[in-house]
């Protein structure tokens, strides 16, 4: 689409000193008549669009060249280095989750000029150049990327979210890597699920001892097979056969039963019932996910990726892109597909950068804008008729929730019954010695389980650490993530900029890296490498809060006598919490 940003912004400081603050103009031109617009619609990867931008300026030479970028895109064009993120605000709420849509637009930005071999954002290049090359200054009229990221991002429905971020995954991805993660991420809420509900549907113990016993022989072998390896194989070669080689002889033994006995006199019931259950899931979610990863093979992705959205990037023609019939068309699509999104990345821009432009006009310069083509008739029709112009406060700022704010409250509501819990139990007199085991329990399987998600992703100790020892509370409180903290820490060693989107996309495009070689490339990548410590520490302390009110909640209630004893025993410390309460109001 011709209104993805041309690449990653920062917030860089003021453009050189012959180039006026947006919307400027000289003091003693107050008593200048107003002056004119004129508008050139481009496409940010089109050669002809250059030469159209060229041909304008120089014919028109206007006082000013307005051009549809912030300070940071301008910086970065220009060949400055992009300032370091702010750890602070990156690791603030959805931030990471817009920097993958930011990720996903730049992306597909890129291929187009991939596609067409000229670099994004050539235009507002040469915009820049010839506005230079001829003395006329240069106004950057465009709203702070990162504002309209989060703007964008606000605007978005949750299921349209999913779609966008589903997209950068099927479009970046090979569809057998993606069916493969699709399917763990399945397993591991799944085996939760037949844990508790398994007997129902005849997942007996016996069942459960031969898949625990099936998955342990399969992580043994593919780890013997992967130290192998190191012989002969290369280190793809050696993924591959650990995959293939290890879940094979799994299956194996999990049919023949003959560790069964083994692992039924050295595990306890607790154990199989875990590692059975996760293993049965694990089954069924990678049997789907490589179910939908042949399907995807065999009939394509319409309407799954960023490219299928409109149509495939081969499809398109670039001499089209500026046509207003083929430009409005795309738009029409993007508000089909998000139109709270399609408001704060087109709309909204259009506003703001006709309020720039008017600002110019009525200081009487005559200015060239040159602008995306799909912005174009936005931003005449505001030019025509300003008092149409939204306020500019409208415009720039944070954009928060719309409606109810379902998260704060499910977040509040999951803390008070969390902390009402241990106080009823304790109120009904239950020792302190139970609450204190079930809050270690709580604690330990949260701190176990996000430290070694957070040091698979390749944290450092310290880190890991930290988001650890905070997993036992946020996982009571969805507004708050131990991945944050966990980032939080990592970015003290790390430097990391939005520039690092750039080297995501050149890794992406070449075709010919292996996968292996490809993932490792890319945590190399210090973004990518945080991105990735932040969601795998979020992930682990969430498969723990499962495994904890699964497996671990059942088995120290039998301590007590059982479930139906705590209920009873939570009933008995409310009215006991009422008695009390009302002795204590009472006169």
């Amino acid at each position: 689409m011709t209104e993805t940003p041309e690449g990653p912004a920062d917030a860089a400081s003021a453009p050189s000193e012959s180039t006026p603050a947006p919307g400027s103009a000289d003091p003693d031109s107050g008593d200048r008549e107003s002056g004119s617009v004129t508008v050139v619609g481009t496409a940010h990867v089109s050669e002809r669009s250059v030469e159209e931008v060229e041909e304008a300026i120089s014919r028109e030479r206007p006082d000013v060249v307005a051009v549809e970028l912030d300070e940071g895109r301008y910086r970065q064009m220009q060949g400055e280095t992009p300032d370091d993120l702010d750890a602070s605000d990156l690791l603030k709420g959805n931030t990471v989750f817009q920097f993958l849509a930011y990720w996903m637009l730049s992306y597909v930005q890129t291929q187009l000029g991939e596609r067409f071999d000229i670099e994004p954002g050539a235009d507002m290049k040469a915009a820049v150049d010839a506005a230079e090359e001829l003395g006329i200054d240069v106004a950057l009229v465009d709203r702070d990327i990162q504002t309209t990221i989060q703007r964008f991002w606000a605007r978005m429905t949750f299921v349209e979210k999913l779609r966008m971020v589903g997209g950068l995954a099927f479009g970046v991805t090979d569809s057998r890597v993606v069916g493969v993660v699709a399917g763990i991420l399945i397993g591991v809420i799944a085996g939760p699920a037949i844990g508790l509900f398994g007997g129902s549907f005849g997942v007996t113990v016996p069942i459960l001892t031969s898949v625990t016993a099936g998955m342990l022989s399969a992580v043994l072998v593919a780890l013997v097979v992967d130290q192998v390896g190191k012989a002969a194989l290369s280190p793809d070669a050696r993924l591959y056969a650990a995959a293939a080689i290890g879940p094979l002889s799994g299956v194996a033994v999990a049919v023949s039963g003959v560790a069964d006995g083994l692992v039924a006199t050295y595990l306890g019931g607790l154990t199989v019932r875990a590692i059975g259950s996760l293993g049965l899931g694990l089954a069924l979610g990678l049997s789907v996910g490589v179910l939908g990863a042949t399907l995807l093979g065999l009939f394509g992705r319409a309407g799954t990726g960023a490219d299928a959205e409109y149509g495939g990037i081969d499809d398109i023609d670039i001499e089209e892109l500026t046509d207003t019939d083929v430009v409005t068309m795309m738009m029409e699509e993007f508000r089909q597909f998000s139109p709270g999104g399609a408001e704060a990345l087109i709309d909204e821009r259009d506003a703001f950068i006709a309020h720039r432009l008017v600002a110019l006009r009525e200081a009487g310069h005559d200015v060239v804008a040159v602008v995306g083509a799909g912005h174009r008739a936005g931003i005449e029709g505001y030019l025509a008729d300003p008092e149409t112009l939204p306020a500019m406060a409208d415009l720039v700022g944070e954009e928060s929730g719309r409606g109810f704010p379902w998260k704060k409250a499910l977040g509040y509501a999951i803390t008070v019954a969390f902390v009402g819990f241990f106080v009823l139990l304790a109120m009904a007199g239950v020792r302190n010695g139970f609450l204190l085991r079930l809050f270690g329990a709580w604690f330990l399987i949260n701190a176990a389980f996000a430290f070694g998600f957070a040091k698979l992703a390749g944290a450092r100790w310290s880190s890991a650490g930290v988001g650890g020892a905070v997993a036992w509370m946020t996982s009571i409180n969805p507004l708050l993530a131990p991945g944050w903290f966990t980032g939080y820490v990592e970015l003290r060693h790390l430097t990391v900029n939005v520039g690092d989107i750039g080297t995501l996309n050149e890794l992406l495009a070449d075709e010919t890296r292996p996968p292996g070689e490809l993932v490792k490339e890319m945590l190399d990548v210090p973004l990518f490498k945080l991105i990735v410590v932040v969601a795998m520490t979020n992930v682990g302390s969430i498969v723990a809060s499962f495994l904890f009110a699964v497996y671990v909640l059942p088995a120290m209630f039998g301590d007590i006598g059982g479930v139906e004893e705590v209920s009873r025993l939570m009933i008995q410390g409310a009215r006991n919490s009422a008695e009390l309460i009302r002795g204590l109001v009472a006169p």
